[in-house]
C-alpha cells in the first residue's frame, strides 16, 4: 500500500465530502503523527496496538477529550481504507476504546461581569466582534469568515455562511451588537477584502483577522479585567441569557446552529434563574393549598 498514494485519495474523499480546509489539514496531521508512531504496517494494526497509542499520547499529557477526538479521526482512516481503498483489515479502533471525558457544564459570565469587559475595551472593531458572539451567538470561526455581503443591517440580521458542519443559517442583530456593528463598519478601512473583520496593526494590515488573532484580543481582556472569559463563554453567556429570558429551546437551538437539541438542553442546567423562578412559583402554590382548611370530616379530630 503506497501511503503517499493514499493519503492523497483521503484528502480528496475529506474535501468530496465538503470538510472545511482547517479540518483536512487537521485530519491529515493527526493521521500523519500516527502513521509516524506505528511500528507496523497500518492495516496489521491491533486494537491492543491502539491501546500502546493511547499510553503514548497519555505520556505526552494529552486530554481524554483530545484522545478521543484523535481516536475518531483514526477510525474514519480506517474506514476509509477498508471501504474505499477496499483494503482488508479490521479496523482496530473500537468503539468503546474512548476514554471517559468529564461533561463540565457551559459556564456563562453573570451581567456585571458583562459590563466590566465591555467597560474595558475600547477598539470599536473588538466591541463589535465580541457583541456578535455575545448577542447572536456566533464562534469565533464564525466571526472571523465573516463578510460584508452577510450583513443585512436594515433587517439586522446576518446569514452565517458555511458554519459548523457547512450549514448556513440566519441570526438576528440586537440593537447594542447593531450600533456597535455600524460603528466599527463606518471606520473600516474601505479596501477589497469582503471579509469584516481586518488587522488594524503590523504587517498584516488590512487583512482579514485570523482565528488565532480574535482569540489572541479575548486574552488580552480576559487578563485586563481578570474575568475568566473566552470566545466560546460569550456564546455560552447569550444562550443562557436566552433562557432566563423564556427564549424556546428550539429558538436557541437554530440561532446556535446546534444540530442535537439535546447539545442546547445542556444550558437548562446552568440558567439558573429560570430554575428559580419556577421553583419559587411552584412552591408558592404548594404552600397556598396546605395552608387552605379542609372540609374532609376524616381530618376533623373533633367531628
Amino acid at each position: 500500500m503506497q501511503m503517499t498514494h493514499v493519503i492523497i485519495n483521503f484528502r480528496r474523499h475529506l474535501k468530496r465530502r465538503n470538510y472545511s480546509k482547517h479540518t483536512v489539514k487537521y485530519y491529515l496531521n493527526i493521521i500523519k503523527q500516527y502513521v509516524i508512531w506505528l511500528d507496523v504496517a497500518l492495516e496489521l494494526a491491533t486494537p491492543e496496538k491502539v491501546d500502546m497509542y493511547i499510553d503514548h499520547l497519555l505520556r505526552k499529557r494529552m486530554s481524554p477529550a483530545s484522545i478521543n477526538l484523535y481516536l475518531a479521526i483514526i477510525r474514519v482512516f480506517y474506514d476509509y481504507l477498508k471501504y474505499e481503498e477496499n483494503v482488508d483489515l479490521i479496523n482496530p479502533v473500537n468503539r468503546n476504546r474512548r476514554l471517559r471525558v468529564p461533561r463540565p457544564l457551559p459556564r456563562s459570565l453573570r451581567d456585571e461581569e458583562v459590563e466590566k469587559l465591555f467597560g474595558a475595551i475600547e477598539n470599536k472593531r473588538d466591541i463589535a466582534m465580541f457583541k456578535l458572539m455575545l448577542r447572536c451567538g456566533l464562534r469565533v470561526e464564525e466571526v472571523s469568515n465573516l463578510t460584508l455581503g452577510a450583513i443585512d443591517l436594515k433587517r439586522r440580521r446576518l446569514i452565517v455562511q458555511q458554519g459548523k458542519g457547512g450549514k448556513d443559517r440566519v441570526v438576528y442583530i440586537s440593537d447594542d451588537a447593531h450600533g456597535a456593528l455600524s460603528v466599527y463598519l463606518k471606520l473600516r478601512s474601505s479596501n477589497r477584502t469582503k471579509k469584516v473583520f481586518l488587522v488594524e496593526k503590523g504587517t498584516y494590515t488590512g487583512q482579514a483577522i485570523s482565528v488565532r488573532g480574535i482569540q489572541k484580543r479575548i486574552e488580552y481582556y480576559a487578563k485586563k479585567t481578570r474575568i475568566n472569559v473566552s470566545c466560546h463563554r460569550l456564546r455560552h453567556t447569550m444562550a443562557t441569557q436566552l433562557l432566563n429570558a423564556e427564549a424556546e429551546v428550539e429558538t436557541i437551538q437554530d440561532l446556535l446552529g446546534h444540530n442535537w437539541i439535546t447539545t442546547t438542553q445542556r444550558y437548562c442546567k446552568v440558567s439558573n434563574l429560570k430554575v428559580q423562578r419556577d421553583y419559587f412559583k411552584a412552591m408558592r402554590n404548594v404552600l397556598q393549598r396546605s395552608a387552605q382548611p379542609r372540609s374532609d370530616p376524616m381530618f376533623n379530630p373533633g367531628g
